[in-house]
């Protein structure tokens, strides 16, 4: 472990070590002097390291589509260093109970785009033979989906930005943020940092990140979500099985692991913290499952919540504040950040680097000003003077070994 000296000068500060901030860091090492920090000891802590590792190219809406879209090659095909194919094929199996019919119809004619499969009843029972009759009136099989390694795509990003030159420092704290002339200077723990750039891919704390920096947050809403891995059926097959997603939302089910998961796909508005499953949602999982699967649960083998943070129209929050110089934002992605890092990475470096968005995000409907942190408002600052867009990098020392 290399020990980092107490005041360092780069080119950009990323604050935050989840997958948008280690994927961004591999992009821009290299070339510019990088330092990605972490307040936790482990990097990717809180939201990556919980992910349910799914590729839906119909989740998330017609903002986060395609970024979706654009980030398939990666995965199928990634660089070297990430121990080959991040994707594994696993069909997704939308359901609707009669009532819920309509929904579904609304569903296949919004998402055009994706290759589903219409299903009858006994069709959607042969993919998921514990599914109740009464659960399933018609079905579509997204079959473009998949799942992803979370671990070796985060550790391959980290591996990258580290073997490119940047620092990493974990364990950092919250960090001290202050404007000091055309820079940001960033006290953690172990150093004080100093750069014209700072990314704030901080995740549930983005907007108290905005906060301690002096400017006025997105309005950003982190949401609990709950899951849960229960014994797997004795079906034959089971490993292969289709995710198994409510129509409406309130409720999926997966083999994960080699057991059940099973989350009532809840999002309880909650403040930036360690996440923690309640009781309360546990059984409305429990609830809901049992309303559609015959599978009687004897034991809940591990439980767990993750924040997933929106802003308020869903689409994530990626470019320059619009008060701040220096100060950019790469947040809100929701419950999508790990099925879109690659293409947000891209398209977040080439914004940093004051360049359009690469032709083939753009070729997959990628607009960045989708994205752009001005749409959601922000008051003006009192204490940082009006300017956008990417600063001059500093002067300095290059970056120091990673540790």
């Amino acid at each position: 472990m290399t020990a980092c000296p107490s005041r360092q000068v780069f080119d950009v500060v990323v604050l935050g070590g989840g997958i948008a901030g280690a994927a961004l860091a591999a992009q821009l090492a290299g070339d510019l002097r990088v330092a990605l920090v972490e307040r936790e000891p482990q990097l990717g802590y809180h939201t990556t390291g919980r992910s349910a590792a799914m590729y839906i190219p119909s989740y998330g809406g017609p903002a986060v589509q395609p970024l979706t879209a654009a980030s398939r090659g990666f995965f199928e095909d990634p660089p070297c260093g990430f121990a080959g194919r991040l994707l594994s094929p696993r069909p997704v199996l939308h359901i609707a109970r009669a009532d819920q019919v309509e929904r579904l119809e609304a569903f296949a004619r919004k998402t055009a785009g994706a290759a589903l499969r219409r299903l009858g009843r006994e069709g959607a029972l042969s993919r998921a033979p514990i599914l109740r009759p009464q659960a399933v009136q018609s079905a579509l099989l997204e079959t473009g989906a998949g799942d992803l390694d979370v671990a070796r795509l985060h550790g391959g990003m980290v591996r990258r930005a580290r073997e490119a030159g940047a620092v990493i420092l974990a364990d950092a704290g919250r960090p001290d943020i202050v404007r000091e002339g055309s820079r940001w200077r960033v006290r953690t723990r172990q150093a004080s940092l100093i750069a014209p750039t700072l990314v704030n891919a901080t995740g549930a704390w983005a907007d108290e990140t905005a906060r301690d920096a002096g400017l006025a947050p997105k309005d950003l809403s982190p949401m609990l979500r709950t899951a849960i891995l229960v014994d797997a059926p004795r079906e034959l097959g089971f490993h292969d099985w289709p995710v198994v997603k409510d129509i409406d939302e309130r409720f999926y089910f997966r083999p994960f692991g080699g057991r059940l998961l099973i989350t009532p796909a809840d999002e309880t508005p909650s403040p930036p913290c360690d996440a923690a499953p309640d009781e309360l949602d546990i059984a409305c999982a429990m609830m809901r499952f049992h309303d559609a699967a015959d599978h009687p649960v004897a034991r809940i083998h591990h439980r767990w919540a993750g924040l997933r943070t929106f802003a308020a129209d869903r689409a994530p929050v990626i470019g320059w504040s619009e008060t701040a110089p220096g100060f950019f934002w790469l947040a809100g992605l929701g419950g999508f950040g790990i099925q879109t890092a690659p293409a947000v990475a891209r398209l977040a470096n080439a914004l940093v680097r004051g360049r359009r968005a690469p032709q083939d995000l753009a070729d997959h409907g990628v607009v960045s000003a989708t994205y752009d942190p001005g749409r959601l408002g922000e008051a003006a600052d009192p204490v940082i003077p009006p300017g956008r867009g990417p600063p001059v990098m500093a002067d300095g020392p290059p970056g120091l070994p990673a540790y």
